[in-house]
């Protein structure tokens, strides 16, 4: 016997006012709109970059490979690419300025969301994951100096400081983001800043070694760091007593496990 048309829609309904009441209290969070910004900045960045390709694939692909040098091993490696690639001041700085922006105005937003239970984050698990440990590493040092540690974080070029482990940082202690993205923001573009003239003495002292020699040099500080890195880690892993093999594996972690 059909049933009737109302018991076979009535759950749907149901289901859609959930969802829908969901999507609803995302967009009234202002994590979703500094995401919304991140998106469309992320967006314009790439359709330059085919824009670009299309009219100097040179220039384009100089830019895209210091766009990600800067995303794979750090600032250092993406500006002094640029510079070692004939690219000057304005450019260097302002492209570096948009590839952290965009990183903070996605990952920062993605966090909390997930904190909040808000998102389904289990794609993006173990990148979250690793960014919250980081965060909470440096958190106890940050929150002794409040504001002024977080700036002091995010603009000194140590392991693993930078404005996206800052970003969550600040929402750990507990600054809205009101107060905390322009902190980091603003602490952003002074080390880009500074970084920018430490490059052009930089390529002055290295200039009879060779245009390349100073990205050259931080790579390999670069390589020695993430080394030094992943033999910590493996260090630790050693210690650690092995689990057991029958233990059940429960559901997936998420962010806030």
């Amino acid at each position: 016997m059909r049933r009737p048309p109302q018991e076979t829609t009535a759950p749907t309904r149901a289901t859609n006012g959930r969802g829908s009441a969901a999507r609803n209290e995302i967009l009234r969070t202002i994590e979703a709109r500094i995401l919304g910004l991140g998106l469309i900045l992320t967006l314009l960045t790439v359709v330059a970059l085919g824009i670009g390709w299309l009219v100097n694939p040179e220039l384009a692909a100089r830019f895209a490979a210091m766009t990600g040098l800067n995303l794979t091993v750090g600032r250092a490696a993406g500006m002094s690419f640029g510079y070692a690639s004939g690219l000057h001041h304005p450019v260097v700085i302002t492209s570096n300025v948009l590839v952290e922006t965009i990183q903070v105005l996605v990952v920062y937003p993605l966090f909390v969301l997930s904190w909040k239970n808000l998102v389904d984050a289990r794609h993006m698990q173990r990148f979250l994951v690793s960014m919250r440990r980081s965060a909470e590493a440096n958190q106890s040092r940050v929150a002794r100096y409040g504001m002024i540690g977080l700036f002091a974080f995010v603009f000194l070029p140590f392991w693993m400081t930078g404005p996206v482990i800052g970003s969550i940082i600040g929402f750990l202690i507990g600054l809205k983001a009101r107060h905390n993205l322009p902190i980091v923001l603003s602490a952003t573009y002074a080390a880009v800043a500074v970084w920018a003239l430490f490059f052009e003495r930089m390529n002055q002292w290295l200039a009879d070694y060779g245009r390349y020699a100073a990205f050259g040099l931080v790579l390999v500080v670069a390589i020695a760091a993430v080394a030094i890195r992943a033999v910590q880690v493996w260090r630790q892993n050693q210690g650690r007593p092995p689990r057991p093999a029958a233990a059940p594996s429960g559901p997936p972690r998420t962010a806030e496990d």
